[in-house]
């Protein structure tokens, strides 16, 4: 029995055959059982018998044909060349295919048919240009302009006429050939089509095709790229050993396959569609085969896409061992097969292996090409070595190559990366002298490095000078926002977003850049601008995604403003998403937080039928915020709940129960919520020994505290808070000599980091009254840039009244503080460095203060200036701040007048003194107590007796006896502070 007696290829057989089926008992039907009882049984797993022919049914191509014969000398070869030029261009011109080829296309040969096919850019074109071509009499049917047009279609993912020219391929009787099936294999599965693509070489099979070497190599670069690496390989294998196992071609139509990219490949119809179609049913003639020998690869080609597909699949050994079999078979290695090799070495971190690949590539007289220095740039780049990065880029040009976009992104990624601002905007220069552009994707990682320099006048300059030639994507333009928002530029951010778009190409803004502007804001805390674009987004005509909800509901509950957070909860549950547990556990929390735990347990409801199976962070929330509030009874319930919904109990719950317990004086509770966390599989973490020793603490158990501690000591566990525990503890107690020692152990250590950590050492030294030590530290942490808060600015008052300060200048100064006067806190410690007797420091610290960049200093500034340089002894200076005062129209306080008369007294100056005098007796100055002893000891100062002219009615009964027993002098009417000053000069 013949081949084509075995093999018939009725069309309008196979069409009834397979209509009565479902999709997959066609499959099954074609490859398992007779068909038309000319089919005999055959085994899925065979090895096909040997092809006695593989040359086409269809006859050659002929030299002449009819009127497509061209006769013409040798001589008018480069004039036909012209005419195919002419055509291909006036092709790409005209709208009117037909007329154009009525024009030039007659007398083409058949090669020259190919050519022009071949560059149509356009699949329509390229259609009706075939169909043209078939339509004149003498045309020879052939399967080259058969594949040169399938080709075109697949590309261009014109699947139903790809059918159709494949039907017509059949009804002119041209029979595919391997190039055939091995183009169709790619463009399915460049296409995302793998499983389509595979069921082609079901097809070829059955006409009785064997893959040739390209075909073989076409179906494993396919399921490389979907990264099924070992159905790749396996088919390998079979293939060499002369056999295809067709039960690996088959794959479950539910599941998806996996892309290079991690994204799911798309199937744009489905396989019951595809295999009902005419694509299977027809295809020409069978072929006569015979059995088929073990297959040895002898294209380069096919050798470099095994060692990639190994490579990929992380099997090193097994393409280094294709590398060897390669070199032993003869098979010429190039540029491609090296540049593999050392990607892969390079990738898996062995980066001598892939140096000396580069050297055996020259020795072979293989020169490397850019993309072998981009790949070892890329290397280098990752492995940190950023000098040798930069030489690969260097090579680049010395072997007289063109750097490319792939090396700027590679080299830009790096030395961005490292901030290596000088070398960056020297590559830049480079590229301007060549009018090389920067590319979008270099551009982000450069503004990335500027911001992060915060030079974001570069920053900008770079991006309006893209923007003068291209429009950045959206997805680069939202990266870049992010880079700003990152470090809190969100008005650059806003101008990003806010740009001039390119109406011609109709860029809006997408959602991702509103997204990205919303957190911008948020970072920011301009919760209004962000609720504001929010639902500016909305009006033209960008509705908010899921993460635009998450990123706004968990914004709002971090800053409070949980009402607004809950609102569009609601709303986002009513558009038809869905939040997830952390957007329902950041409402949870910020209700728990402000003591709202009615609300709170009202969210966690809302969660649970909403479907959302809440996680730990959720649970501890409302155990926590119900411990805080000492509603004991419900955090243990909410603790039972969280155990009986499987989840495990952490530290940081049995840490909050801790807390509880040892808040109501519930000892015993303490111990057992202690014990659990003992028995708990891992070491006992810092955070909950650290509770334990709170615990201890507030239940005034010093022992077992200190005891807590020292165990935490011995395992080198501890931290700052271990010893800010323990320190408090020891100074609440009376035991300052044991706070200190903590404190000194803690400056050793370096456990001192933040202004928190600072304030309770400072403390520690200021109830034991060591203020010196107190000075130092608040030095340090200026030095540090640590940021002064409330707690230092209240420690540093405390020591200014234990100093005797007048009680004036103190309330004048807690007043500047709480008004957010930016000097504040300077001239509070400027004081007390002046009290504690630090004139040095005090001077260069009021110098600093009279200097800064504050404008319209007031009287409380220039109060504590004349105070340190009266201290000081500058008597002259302190006047002549007092005169600057004056100048500057800051009017005198209470407080000038005390410092004024200090000074005076002390500069022996009793005209001064006399002159405040009378402006208090005649009522010029409020009454108060300390200028009152601030004249007393003027005088004493300047030796002058103190009588009495009149009474001032003080609370303070010592102050009573000694206006009663003592009396003043007024100094004469008419003296001025000028008159003053111009004694003393």
């Amino acid at each position: 029995m013949s081949c084509a007696d075995k093999f018939p290829v009725s069309s309008s057989s196979l069409s009834s055959s397979s209509s009565s089926s479902s999709s997959s008992k066609f499959v099954t039907t074609i490859f398992t059982k007779p068909l038309l009882g000319h089919f005999p049984l055959l085994n899925p797993r065979w090895v096909y018998p040997r092809l006695t022919c593989f040359l086409s049914n269809t006859p050659p191509l002929p030299t002449k044909a009819s009127s497509f014969i061209n006769n013409n000398t040798e001589g008018k070869k480069e004039d036909k060349e012209g005419v195919v030029t002419t055509i291909v261009k006036s092709l790409a011109l005209s709208d009117d295919v037909e007329d154009t080829l009525e024009l030039f296309g007659e007398n083409l040969s058949l090669k020259e048919i190919t050519v022009i096919l071949r560059l149509q850019e356009n699949w329509e074109r390229a259609v009706r240009a075939f169909k043209w071509f078939k339509s004149k009499e003498g045309y020879v049917h052939n399967a080259i302009h058969y594949n040169v047009v399938l080709r075109i279609l697949g590309r261009a993912q014109q699947w139903d006429e790809l059918r159709l020219c494949w039907i017509d391929m059949a009804k002119n009787n041209v029979l595919p050939t391997n190039n055939t099936y091995s183009m169709l294999v790619d463009c399915y599965g460049k296409a995302g089509l793998a499983k389509e693509a595979l069921l082609w070489i079901k097809h070829m099979m059955m006409r009785g095709f064997f893959p040739d070497e390209v075909t073989m190599s076409t179906v494993v670069k396919v399921l490389k790229e979907v990264r099924e690496f070992d159905r790749a390989d396996r088919f390998y294998k079979n293939w060499h050993g002369g056999k295809v196992d067709l039960d690996d071609l088959d794959f479950d139509t539910s599941s998806a396959f996996t892309t290079a990219d991690g994204s799911k490949s798309s199937v744009p119809i489905s396989l019951k569609q595809f295999l009902s179609t005419e694509l299977f049913k027809i295809g020409g003639g069978i072929r006569d085969s015979n059995d088929i020998e073990n297959q040895n690869p002898l294209s380069t080609f096919t050798y470099n896409t095994l060692i990639d597909l190994y490579g990929k699949a992380g099997r090193l050994q097994d393409a280094a061992d294709v590398f060897v079999d390669m070199m032993k078979s003869g098979v010429a290695l190039d540029s491609c097969t090296f540049n593999t090799m050392i990607s892969i070495s390079g990738r898996h971190g062995n980066l001598l292996e892939a140096e000396s690949l580069l050297v055996k590539m020259e020795e072979k007289g293989i020169s490397p090409n850019t993309r072998t220095y981009n790949i070892l740039l890329s290397l280098y780049a990752n492995a940190g070595n950023i000098d040798a990065a930069v030489s690969c880029y260097r090579r680049i040009e010395e072997a007289g190559l063109v750097p490319n976009v792939v090396t700027y992104i590679a080299l830009f990624g790096v030395l961005c990366t490292e901030n290596m601002v000088q070398v960056v905007e020297a590559v830049i220069d480079e590229m301007e002298k060549s009018s090389v552009s920067i590319n979008e994707r270099s551009l982000l990682d450069i503004v990335k490095m500027y911001v992060n320099e915060g030079d974001l006048d570069k920053a900008n300059d770079l991006l309006e000078k893209f923007q003068m030639n291209w429009e950045p994507s959206s997805k680069i333009c939202a990266s870049i926002m992010d880079a700003f928002a990152e470090k809190g530029y969100w008005a650059e951010a806003e101008s990003m977003f806010y740009r001039k778009r390119d109406m011609a190409q109709l860029q809006k803004r997408d959602i991702v850049e509103f997204n990205v502007m919303i957190k911008a804001y948020g970072k920011a805390k301009l919760y209004d601008k962000a609720v504001s674009l929010f639902e500016e987004m909305k009006n033209q005509g960008v509705w908010p995604n899921d993460n635009t909800y998450r990123s706004i509901i968990q914004m709002l509950s971090g800053a409070d403003l949980v009402d607004q957070a809950r609102s569009l909860t609601v709303e986002m549950l009513e558009m038809g998403f869905k939040p997830d547990c952390k957007t329902f556990s950041a409402v949870i929390g910020c209700y728990a937080r402000l003591g709202q735990l009615s609300e709170a347990v009202d969210v966690y409801q809302e969660m649970l039928r909403a479907g959302v199976k809440p996680n730990e962070v959720v649970y501890g929330s409302i155990i926590n915020g119900f411990a805080e509030h000492g509603s004991l009874d419900e955090a243990l319930q909410y603790f039972h709940l969280m155990k009986e919904s499987g989840l495990s109990v952490n530290l940081v719950v049995l840490s909050t129960l801790l807390k509880s317990y040892s808040k109501v004086g519930d000892l015993e509770g303490v111990m057992s919520i202690y014990e659990q966390m003992q028995n708990m599989e891992g070491s006992l973490d810092l955070v909950a020994s650290n509770s334990m020793i709170t615990a201890f603490a507030e239940l005034g158990l010093v022992s077992e505290a200190k005891q807590t501690f020292e165990n935490l000591k011995e395992t080198g566990c501890t931290n700052s808070t271990s010893y800010e525990i323990i320190m408090d503890l020891y100074k609440d107690v009376g035991l300052i000599d044991e706070a200190i020692k903590i404190a000194e152990e803690m400056k050793l250590l370096g456990l001192l980091n933040d202004c928190v950590s600072y304030n309770k050492v400072l403390i520690c030294y200021a109830v034991n009254k060591q203020y010196h030590e107190c000075v130092e530290l608040l030095r340090e942490m200026i030095s540090k840039k640590i940021l002064l808060n409330g707690r230092t600015f209240n420690l540093l008052l405390t020591i200014l009244k234990k100093g005797e300060f007048p009680t004036e200048a103190i309330v004048q100064l807690e007043s500047c503080y709480q008004e957010g006067k930016p000097y504040a806190l300077q001239a509070t410690y400027t004081a007390m460095y002046s009290l504690l007797g630090m004139h040095a420091l005090a001077l260069e610290s009021c110098q600093t203060l009279l200097e800064s960049e504050v404008e319209n200093l007031d009287s409380a500034a220039y109060n504590v200036a004349i105070y340190v340089y009266t201290s000081a002894g500058y008597f002259e200076k302190a006047l002549n701040i007092y005169m600057k005062m004056r100048d500057k129209r800051v009017e005198p306080d209470i407080v000038t007048h005390i410092n004024l008369v200090v000074c005076y007294g002390k500069a022996g100056m009793v005209e001064g003194v006399k002159k405040i005098h009378r402006l208090l007796e005649y009522g010029e100055i409020e009454q108060s107590e300390s200028l009152l002893q601030a004249i007393k000891y003027a005088y004493k100062h300047c030796n002058r007796k103190f009588r009495r002219v009149m009474r001032f009615n003080f609370d303070s009964e010592e102050n009573s006896e000694d206006e009663s027993e003592t009396e003043y002098d007024v100094g004469s009417e008419g003296e001025t502070e000028y008159d003053v000053r111009s004694k003393i000069e």
